[in-house]
């Protein structure tokens, strides 16, 4: 089992600044990549300070400057938002600079807020089935001289330039029910899926659901499929019992922006009280230890052996938790360190 880093800026106050939260980012990169790991992942989201990320083709291709040896994968582009060309040559573009290490990653979108600002009107079943079509269109561009005429885009023959210098750019396709599973592994596309706080119930469903999608496509090749999920690698149990609590914290943050109910200025949502989250009792600290791989570096192990055995090919410490920087860096370090060497051959 591979192992990869999730990574945005996320901003929940308004004395953190912007620019010090992307030198921070940097950072973070910067360690995966000395540390071994296999790629790194960021992606799409607009007007939201609690994940900030507009654009993940330029910020790749500035990590593409800063690191040697990982891959750099798009966690995920928003499907509905991008026109196949655009996407197609952008990716190609991208591609190029960063010599051939670009995964992509697509996904429908999650936060009815963007839908409303991007898209009003489009409701999450429509933005699947613009993903379901806009995915061989851009395949078809790839390859070059490929007219469309589909439900949602039509256009003549068209040609991306740049071409990739990958032929072709893996795509990685953003899957929870059965028939997403289904249409990634027919059209040749691996697999990402995120459990979010549900636990090990979920991460052995999800799994299921990808064995049943390759075995009603014998034809196809087993795509990979990647498991996303919460991390935290602590030094000791107040250490651990504080992580706990930050990512309750942050996935109470998580569910208030899902909802789109809470008032929003300045790309910052309304404050939550002490009194709200306490209430949350589906994301408590106890859930986020149970559910979560947060614990000690032998804690993580055994609960990621497990995930290896199930068969996920590629595991992405998700480090976006609302925690400080020096948390979230000592974190990653132990996790290099003291998790990963576990799993080498």
């Amino acid at each position: 089992m591979k192992f990869s880093l999730f990574v945005h800026m996320e901003r929940l106050d308004a004395d953190q600044q912007q620019k010090q939260l992307y030198d921070e980012f940097i950072a973070l990169c910067e360690i995966a990549d000395k540390g071994g790991m296999h790629a790194i992942w960021t992606g799409e989201h607009h007007g939201m300070d609690f994940t900030i990320a507009p654009n993940p083709f330029v910020t790749i291709a500035d990590l593409a400057n800063r690191t040697r040896n990982v891959r750099l994968g798009t966690g995920t582009v928003i499907a509905p938002f991008w026109h196949p060309i655009k996407l197609a040559g952008e990716a190609a573009m991208t591609d190029l600079i960063t010599g051939g290490r670009l995964d992509l990653g697509i996904a429908r979108g999650a936060y009815t807020f963007e839908y409303e600002r991007l898209f009003p009107g489009l409701d999450a079943w429509g933005a699947g089935q613009r993903m379901r079509e806009l995915i061989p269109a851009v395949k078809g561009v790839w390859q070059g001289d490929y007219a469309h005429d589909g439900e949602f885009w039509k256009f003549p023959a068209t040609t991306s330039s740049p071409k990739p210098l990958q032929d072709p750019i893996p795509i990685w396709v953003a899957a929870r029910d059965p028939n997403s599973h289904e249409f990634a592994v027919a059209s040749g596309c691996n697999v990402q899926v995120t459990p979010l706080w549900n636990g090990d119930k979920e991460i052995d469903s999800l799994m299921e659901r990808f064995k049943a999608a390759c075995e009603n496509a014998p034809h196809m090749p087993r795509p990979k499929i990647m498991l996303l999920l919460h991390t935290y690698v602590g030094a000791d149990g107040a250490d651990i019992a504080q992580a706990e609590k930050e990512l309750s914290i942050y996935y109470n943050y998580f569910f208030a922006w899902f909802k789109n109910e809470r008032p929003i200025r300045q790309g910052l949502i309304e404050r939550l009280s002490e009194e709200e989250i306490a209430a949350n009792a589906v994301v408590s600290p106890e859930v986020m230890r149970s559910n979560l791989a947060v614990g000690t570096a032998d804690e993580v192990i055994a609960r990621l052996k497990h995930y290896e055995a199930l068969g996920y090919d590629e595991y992405s410490f998700w480090i976006d938790t609302g925690m400080t920087f020096e948390r979230k860096k000592a974190s990653l370090e132990r996790f290099i360190r003291d998790v990963m060497p576990a799993f080498k051959g």
